[in-house]
């Protein structure tokens, strides 16, 4: 909720009177009350344009007479007094009008024309919106089929009996057939309610409309009295009863009970009636379609008209209306114009599901979850199945109940079926696509339906075992589009309640491929697959490790190693830089100071110390620029060790004779070369008695007199291949 809707509560919250009996509130002005210009006469110009058609059009004119009067009489409107007719700045003329509701043309509905502008200001400008606290359509149908005896009301002009509070109804003044006297409209609301009638009155109204349903004909005179008593204290006046049970509907005044019903309740049987759209046929309980087809030129236009005019909110038919959607959609690709006679193939399609759809009226739908003598139910359980297929993608839930003599019952709850996007698409991602509609249709019916005491146990059901992998799936990364839908899926369920289902069983088959009314009706699609019925407890199935998505799937993610090499630049060389010298003792003198500068950092000197070079300095400087010069032509050789195996040089004697040594120790100079070594060699003399005999001796060595033995790396051999 924004900030704006917060404070468009707040501002009816703490505005709220009560005032002769009503609740007056105030309008909810965006800021401090507008000031508005004089829009008089506009409305006297609009006024005079109606006033032409009331009189040219007799039955229009008098229905609107007998509106007005009707308002006026009942309080919902008040005439101007005359110290206040010449008030201007907070004072807004609406405009008004009249429209015939297509079902109630005895009856023409009076229109205030709030956003009517007049020098680019309307008063709706300055008022906020507020959020949406409409009850859920679907929420309300689907309460409205959980119990036997269903109570269906009407609020009586609703949008009339808003009372506005008295310092805000000069906004809100009209003109009326009175010498042009200005009349002020009223309006009022309720918000003040308590215990199970109020829950019926927040929960159980779609606007204007109330439907509800309940267990026994004692809990629904209950619940009619009691709301009537209420509302009637206050306001709004409850009217238009209607119900199944003739011994409701006997208990309740004849004066508020719809008009269908003026009727002798022991004889004539309960007429069909419209609720919320659906025509319910209360005699038999049962919903029920009513088609009417034009006969306009066949356009695209008119066939988009066409499938809008099927109102199917729950779903039922969604597998019928998903073949009207597929034909639409090949005209938007073939880029048909929407004014355009349709061609003669697309014609033919069109007119066969044209035909078809009329056996939609041959339908009946049980309006009840349950049979009227199923009894007390034991446990309830929610199945939802879903599917896909290259022609579209769906799903259908079930209300699965069982009774204390372990009967079941499955109805249809609720159903969806959606046309492929015209942007290609993998089966795979369209069967997990499918498998999220079913995740939020899980969650409106357990905020909708009234079932919290029962403990509702929830099954998915998908023929997919590619989905059921990643839903299962623990270590693996995939691509954005399936980890989305898969963290969805997992937030709202757990892997355990996800089961796989045969194709032939899974009932959304047929929301995802579509079907004709009479395949509809032979299928499983209203009350689901056999293993339903079981009067066992349904199963759940494992996820088992071959569920999860194969190495190889193209929505898994590769994982890719990736390393990092620092690559330095090779550290200039010193004669590089000496090339910047034409002088000798002057690049010394340089190379003497950075040895000086190098010291001075390494032993930390104060701040200060003075750098100067001196002969030893410069002696030290000459002999680094001679070992850098040597290292560009002299291969670098690792200092010799202790252990190390070497030759001793002897310019008299050939390679192959020159005696073998082991360094025992060595010596190093200032810069932590090795210098020298002393080495243990072995020498052979013949004794008096001509005995050949070996000793040991040692002697030292320059490193320059003698040549490392190069040890030989040996490589094992490759082991042979299974």
């Amino acid at each position: 909720m924004s900030f704006d809707d917060k404070r468009f509560l707040n501002i009816l919250e703490s505005g709220i009177r009560v005032n002769d009996g009503h609740y007056g509130m105030p309008l909810t002005f965006k800021g401090s009350e507008p000031t508005l210009p004089n829009n008089k006469d506009q409305a006297i110009q609009r006024f005079n344009h109606l006033r032409k058609r009331l009189r040219n059009d007799a039955r229009y004119g008098n229905d609107y007479f007998k509106s007005m009067d009707d308002l006026i009489t009942k309080g919902f409107a008040e005439k101007v007094q005359p110290s206040q007719s010449d008030i201007v700045g907070h004072v807004w003329y609406i405009p008004h009008y009249g429209v015939y509701h297509p079902q109630k043309p005895e009856k023409v509905r009076v229109v205030f024309d709030c956003s009517s502008r007049f020098r680019g200001e309307s008063l709706n400008d300055y008022l906020q919106q507020g959020p949406d606290l409409t009850n859920s359509l679907v929420g309300v149908l689907c309460r409205f089929r959980q119990e036997p005896i269903p109570v269906v009301c009407d609020i009586e002009q609703m949008f009339l009996q808003f009372k506005v509070r008295t310092e805000h109804r000069d906004y809100l003044r009209f003109l009326w057939w009175d010498n042009y006297e200005d009349i002020s409209k009223e309006s009022c609301e309720y918000t003040d309610f308590g215990s199970e009638v109020s829950n019926f009155i927040r929960r159980d109204f779609h606007v204007d409309d109330g439907l509800k349903s309940v267990s026994n004909v004692t809990e629904a005179v209950n619940l009619i009295h009691g709301s009537v008593e209420m509302c009637n204290k206050r306001g709004p006046w409850l009217h238009k009863f209607l119900s199944n049970s003739k011994d409701v509907l006997a208990l309740i005044p004849e004066k508020d009970r719809a008009k269908e019903l003026n009727l002798n309740l022991s004889h004539d049987k309960l007429p069909t009636k419209k609720t919320l759209g659906i025509e319910w046929c209360i005699e038999s309980d049962v919903f029920q379609f009513r088609i009417t087809l034009n006969n306009k030129p066949p356009t695209r236009r008119v066939k988009l008209s066409t499938l809008s005019s099927v109102y199917d909110p729950l779903g039922i038919i969604s597998p019928v209306i998903l073949v009207g959607k597929q034909l639409l959609q090949e005209m938007c690709k073939d880029q048909i114009d929407w004014d355009t006679t349709l061609p003669e193939n697309v014609q033919i399609k069109w007119e066969k599901w044209k035909q078809d759809l009329l056996d939609i009226e041959s339908l009946k739908i049980e309006r009840c979850f349950k049979p009227a003598d199923f009894g007390e139910v034991k446990f309830i359980e929610l199945h939802h199945f879903s599917d896909a297929s290259s022609n579209g993608y769906g799903q259908c839930s079930y209300i699965r109940l069982v009774n204390f003599k372990q009967q079941v019952h499955c109805a249809l709850v609720i159903g969806k079926s959606r046309v492929v996007p015209s942007k290609p698409i993998t089966i795979p991602r369209l069967e997990l696509t499918a498998a999220v509609i079913s995740v939020k249709i899980s969650a409106i019916l357990r905020d909708e339906l009234e079932y919290s005491d029962k403990g509702v146990i929830e099954f998915f059901w998908t023929d997919s075992n590619v989905v059921l992998g990643y839903i299962a799936n623990d270590s693996r990364r995939f691509h954005v589009f399936v980890a989305n839908r898969v963290q969805q899926i997992r937030d709202n369920t757990e892997p355990s309640q996800w089961n796989y289902v045969s194709s032939a069983e899974n009932p959304a088959d047929i929301a995802s491929r579509g079907a004709t009314p009479i395949k509809l009706s032979e299928s499983k699609w209203f009350t689901g697959p056999d293993f339903l019925w079981n009067a066992k407890h349904i199963i759940r199935n494992e996820l088992s490790d071959t569920s999860q998505p194969l190495l190889n799937d193209p929505e898994v993610r590769k994982v890719k190693g990736m390393s990092t090499n620092t690559c330095l630049p090779p550290p200039a060389s010193i004669l590089k830089r000496l090339e910047y010298f034409s002088d000798w003792n002057r690049a010394k003198h340089a190379t003497a100071l950075c040895l000086n500068l190098r010291s001075a950092l390494l032993l930390k000197r104060p701040k200060g110390t003075c750098l100067s070079v001196t002969v030893d300095d410069m002696r030290q400087a000459e002999l680094e620029i001679v070992k850098q010069s040597r290292q560009t032509w002299i291969a670098p050789k690792r200092n010799l060790s202790v252990g190390d195996i070497v030759f001793i040089k002897d310019n008299n004697l050939m390679r192959n004779m020159w005696r073998l040594g082991r360094i025992c120790k060595t010596f190093v100079d200032d810069d932590n070369l090795v210098r020298k070594v002393r080495l243990t060699v072995g020498s052979t003399n013949l004794d008096r008695r001509g005995v050949r005999k070996s000793k040991l001796t040692e002697l030292e060595r320059p490193i320059h007199k003698l040549v490392l033995l190069q040890e030989i790396e040996e490589f094992p051999d490759e082991e042979p291949s299974d």
